[in-house]
Order: C-alpha cells, then structure tokens, then sequence
C-alpha cells in the first residue's frame, strides 16, 4: 500500500467516524488558535508600535513625571507617584536647555471632545492637545492647509485650532476648513491649519486625524477636571549627542524639580530605544504565557487524539487481519495508523492557525493596529506542531497494530 493509498485510508476512516473525528480536531484546533493567535496579536502590535516609537526620532526622547506614564514596575511592584510636571516647571525646562536642543512642550486637555460647525456636530471621540511652537515638528506633524499659530496667538493664548483631517471631512465635507469657526469646550475657535492624514494610531486614537491642536497658553485656560500634567519632548539633530544631551536633561530637571540630591528621577525619560526594550520584554512574557497555555491544550488534545487511535485499533483489528493475510507488512500497517493520525492533526491544526491568523489580526485592530499581518513562520511552526502531535500521539496506536497477530486478528468480531 502506497502512501496515497493511506491518505485515502486515512479518509475513509475519519469520514466512518465523523463525530468523533471532529471533536479531537477541534481540541487540536483551540490549542493551535492560542498559539497562533497570541503570537500573531503580538507581533501585529508590535509592528504597529515600532512605527509609532519610530516618530520619535532616532534623535529625541520625553520626560513624563514619574508614577503618571509608568504607573507599576517591573515584578508588580506600585511605582512611588510624584507630582505632575507643572507648566511653569516645564517652561523653566525649556529656558534651561536653550540653543542645546529643540523642546517641544504639550498637554492633554481631553479625549472625549464634541466639535460642532453649521449646525454638524462631530462624534464625541476628538481629542484636544495644547502644544508650543516646536510641537508640531518635534512630532512629526506636517500642515496641508493653513498655517501654525503665530508668535502672538502663542503669547496671548488665542482661541485658535489646527485640527485633523477627521475633523474637516465630519465638519467640512467638501471645503477647506482654514479661516471657519468651530464651537468646543465651551468657546468659539478659528482654524488656521490642517494636518496631513495619518490613519489610525497605534493606540487606537485615530493618530492625528482626531487631534485639535490649540496653543499652549490657551489649553492652560480652558476648562478641565484637575491639573494638566506637561509632556516634554527633546530632540536634537547633532548626531552621537543623544546620551550627553539626556544627562544634561535629566540634570536640568532634576533642578527644576528639586529632587534632592540621593533620591530617585522624579520623572522618566524614554527614549524609542527604551521604549522599545519595554516592549520586548513585555511580549516576551506574553509569549511564554501564550505558549505554555497551548501547550497544556495541546497535550489535551494528544491524549484525545491517542484514545481515539486506539479504540481505532480495536474496533479495526478484523480488516488489520485481512489486509496481513493480503500481504500487508507490518511497517506498511504503521504507516497507515500514523498517516491517518497526521491527518487528523493536519486538519484540526489549519483550522485553528486559520482562527489564530485572523483572531490575532482581530485582537491588534481593536486596540489600533493598521496593518494585517500574516505570520508565516508561526503559520509553518503550527504545521510542523500538528505533524510532531500526529506522530506523538499515533505511534503507540500503531504500533499496537502493526504487531497484532493475522490469524487472531481474524478471528476478532
């Protein structure tokens, strides 16, 4: 018997017990789904992280106040909170840096912001970011429309708005936005810039497309719930100054914090390499977790897929028999029992790498990844899984069957 002939065996004998069949594979199906699926979800994310950590520079890096970005460390353990970064101890960071490098300071205002203009409201999902001069550059942010704000809409704290290409398709569907009045938050405000589509973040927020940008001073003065905490971002474009220009900063402010001299950063500086490490470690632990998950399920499914064989053997010895008194060798017996196994583990396993596939991509979109990634690795490290279980669990199986006796074998009812 050719190997085509037990495949086609192989069939048969899945098709005369169906049910059963199909419950095994599914077991295999669940253990390979939260492998494939974990690992794809992470690396989809990841993918879509990288390009955010990418924007900001190979050259900069942002100071958060410490307990405020970084809430838990490593291990679990809660992370000491200290005070938000006040606007005027950000403004004293920027003097204090100079001509050293470009600072660009911002604030979060709200995320859950209504925009209304003749009489068309927005959805109530826009976010508003008060930034300085630098900010749209440090960002990365380009203008397709407009202009930034002047020197003197900054100083005075001008009721004016750059807003995303969100904002102007909901609110000015077929018309520039420059030079319209827009009603947020409680006041009236002119748009004198348009940012450039960026798709959706990576975290969700729709990147720059839902993002109203108003001056600094002006989001100092608009109406909010507590006191605003002010990101801080550094950027230089002198190559190999990146380390000295973080300890300058790290010294800068930890002067205008007043941390005293033994205590810990009041703050955390991240830089795209540390965050990126962050994040290695991270989905490291995940992945482990994943794959210790589905190794538990896939050894479920194993001693399934084993009892399944066996009784198999039982329920076949008769036709084992006849097919030795027909000249059948032994070692063709095995394969027979061994092939029929694979199969059903190749079954199984492709529907639930399928599953993980397009459950992993699923999980990434939902919290902001753009991109739909096919993991083909984890694709053919889950087929050679299913071949390994397949052989693993129907060894025994048919190996039993391979050493049954022909002519008691005949006699079996």
């Amino acid at each position: 018997m050719n190997p085509l002939e037990n495949v086609r065996e192989a069939f048969r004998s899945i098709r005369a017990n169906l049910l059963r069949t199909i419950l095994t594979a599914l077991i295999l199906s669940i253990g390979l789904f939260a492998l494939v699926g974990i690992l794809t979800g992470i690396d989809a994310m990841k993918n879509s992280l990288s390009e955010t950590f990418a924007s900001l520079g190979a050259n900069s890096f942002e100071l958060h106040a410490k307990g405020y970005s970084n809430r838990f460390r490593r291990g679990g353990v809660q992370a000491r909170q200290y005070p938000p970064i006040s606007f005027l101890q950000a403004k004293q960071y920027k003097t204090a840096m100079g001509d050293e490098a470009q600072v660009g300071l911002s604030a979060f205002i709200a995320g859950a912001v209504e925009m209304k203009a003749n009489g068309t409201k927005t959805n109530p999902n826009m976010q508003v970011i008060a930034g300085d001069e630098n900010y749209l550059k440090i960002q990365g942010y380009n203008l397709v429309g407009g202009r930034t704000f002047s020197q003197a809409e900054l100083t005075s704290g001008a009721n004016v708005l750059i807003v995303g290409d969100e904002i102007r398709s909901k609110l000015f569907p077929r018309q520039s936005p420059v030079g319209k009045y827009v009603a947020a938050m409680g006041r009236r405000f002119l748009i004198v810039g348009l940012l450039e589509k960026s798709g959706t973040g990576a975290g969700g927020g729709g990147g720059a497309d839902r993002m109203a940008l108003v001056p600094l001073e002006t989001g100092n003065q608009l109406p909010r719930q507590g006191a605003l905490t002010y990101d801080i971002k550094t950027a230089t474009d002198k190559q190999g100054t990146m380390a000295f220009l973080m300890g300058q900063a790290t010294g800068v402010m930890r002067a205008v914090r007043h941390d005293k001299l033994g205590n810990e950063d009041s703050f955390v500086v991240e830089s795209s390499e540390s965050l990126a490490a962050d994040l290695e470690s991270i989905s490291g632990k995940v992945r482990a977790g994943g794959s210790i998950i589905a190794f538990i399920t896939l050894l479920g499914a194993s001693i399934a897929l084993m009892n399944i064989m066996l009784v198999s053997v039982t329920e076949r010895t008769r036709e084992i028999g006849i097919r030795k008194a027909l000249g059948a060798t032994a070692v063709q017996i095995r394969q027979q029992f061994l092939l029929e196994a694979i199969v059903i583990c190749l079954l199984g396993g492709s529907f639930g790498i399928l599953l993980g596939v397009l459950g992993g991509n699923g999980v990434a979109k939902f919290v902001g990844s753009g991109s739909f990634l096919v993991p083909w690795v984890w694709m053919i490290v889950g087929l050679v899984i299913c071949v390994g279980v397949g052989l693993a669990s129907g060894y025994y199986p048919a190996s039993k069957a391979a050493a049954l006796d022909p002519i008691e074998s005949l006699r079996y009812e």
